[in-house]
């Protein structure tokens, strides 16, 4: 662990009520420090950090900062005018990033490091759900919530799980044990001046691997095959041939996807997990070159993917009802849309998908607005209410809007229609259901919240 944080008795998190920042102060708390926080809304995670025995602010003002902090730590939403980071940093009191706390942390843990444009919270998930059935008590930090489990957990081994993002190259503050790179893609592009800039990022990453380490990656992926070449450090691949790890004969049984894995040529056995796809296939295989790499056996691996249920809003079957199968996603990229439509209908072949996209961030929209456009082929309507605006510029918000997304799907020759709030698309979804049905509410933001009042309404 590095200095700051251990000699830091009291710290304060702006911005508490996040995904990764509650489960660090967790982590904090289990390291006995005081820990208090801020943020600007009420929450179910608030509750659970506040029954934990932390101190909560709901606002962020000045005043929760006195000089009896020692620290203070900041999730990557918070900008250098919040009147917080502006008291911190009057009173002189250190100041750390998420990011970087978490890279303090990891110093005195085994890191296993999940990256990749896609596919990270799903594989991170089945990192954790291995460890925990073996019994070895790993700390986790990650981007979901993996169904019975949680998005964070405070264990009393020697693993640390961290979902490493990209985003203004966050996961430079890492330097793991285990790296995983699942792919890399076009994303972020309000920050990376293009694919190259992406792919040196995590050529950087990949060099922060400790000595005695290993890089997981997908061979699948031709950017992630182009930076493997300049690096020194041990590696397994994994994919469908010419990897270390590769897997034969997929198929779907009932809502399972069975397959054979082979470690250099040799079969290791047939696994049946309860995620659905080729993508989760791939997912799987990273993981299986964990366990191979700390050395646990084809039983233990096998039990370790086969026991996972899932994460919560990826691929998720939120309710049938009237013959109809609602689903949920978390998808907001362009080729998460077309792997998780391709997985629905082969599961559900021969039925109407209606599919409720709320795009997330005005910048990504713009930037990729071609590849949203010609994602949803396999989709039979198309429902888009107004973006989720978060982390873009007001100038931003004025270059793009859901209408013109809108119009390109259609001239793409597929059905849409936009309805700007939540409310209209649950009424027009009343109107136009029929049984057999799959409707499925996909994106980043809390379109979730239509696919739970459409079943409460039916």
């Amino acid at each position: 662990m590095g200095e700051l944080i251990k000699n830091s008795k009291r710290v304060h998190l702006i911005g508490i009520g996040g995904i990764g920042v509650s489960g660090l102060a967790k982590i904090l708390l289990h390291l006995n420090k005081e820990v208090s926080g801020s943020d600007n809304n009420n929450s179910p995670i608030i509750k659970k950090l506040r029954r934990a025995g932390i101190k909560v602010y709901i606002a962020q003002n000045e005043k929760n900062i006195n000089k009896n902090i020692d620290l203070v730590i900041h999730s990557q939403a918070i900008l250098p005018d919040n009147p917080e980071y502006k008291k911190a940093l009057e009173l002189k009191i250190p100041i750390l990033s998420y990011p970087e706390a978490v890279g303090e942390i990891m110093k005195e843990k085994r890191g296993i490091v999940i990256s990749g444009t896609h596919g990270k919270t799903t594989t991170s998930g089945l990192v954790v759900n291995l460890l925990k059935k073996l019994n070895l008590s790993p700390s986790f930090l990650i981007g979901g919530e993996i169904i019975n489990i949680g998005n964070s957990g405070v264990g009393n081994g020697e693993f640390l799980v961290v979902e490493g993002c990209e985003y203004k190259r966050s996961f430079l503050n890492y330097h793991p044990e285990i790296a995983i790179i699942t792919n890399i893609e076009k994303d972020h592009l309000d920050y990376y001046r293009d694919i190259n800039d992406i792919k040196n990022a995590f050529l950087e990453f990949s060099q922060n691997i400790k000595s005695d380490g290993v890089l997981i990656y997908c061979a699948e992926d031709k950017n992630v095959k182009s930076i493997i070449k300049k690096l020194k450090v041990k590696k397994l691949s994994y994919g469908f041939s010419f990897s270390d790890v590769i897997c034969s004969d997929i198929t779907i049984k009932g809502r399972k996807t069975e397959f054979k894995c082979f470690l250099n040529g040799n079969k290791l056995g047939k696994v049946k997990i309860r995620l659905w796809g080729k993508h989760n296939v791939l997912n799987s295989l990273a993981v299986i070159c964990v366990g191979i790499h700390l050395g646990f056996s084809w039983k233990e691996i096998k039990k370790g993917l086969e026991s996972f249920k899932g994460v919560h809003r990826r691929c998720e079957i939120l309710g049938e009802k009237s013959g109809i199968t609602v689903i949920d996603d978390y998808g907001h990229h362009p080729t998460e849309i077309r792997s998780t439509l391709k997985c629905i209908r082969e599961i559900f072949p021969n039925r109407r998908l209606i599919v409720v996209f709320q795009p997330h961030q005005y910048s990504r929209t713009r930037f990729l607005l071609k590849d949203f456009a010609r994602s949803f082929s396999l989709a039979d309507k198309i429902v888009v209410p107004d973006i989720y605006f978060v982390r873009d510029s007001l100038i931003e918000k004025k270059l793009v809007n859901a209408e013109v997304l809108v119009e390109k799907i259609r001239k793409n020759g597929k059905e849409a229609i936009y309805l700007p709030t939540f409310s209209e698309i649950v009424e027009y979804l009343c109107e136009i259901k029929k049984k057999g049905d799959v409707i499925l509410t996909i994106g980043a933001g809390p379109v979730d919240k239509v696919a739970k009042e459409f079943l409460r309404r039916i």
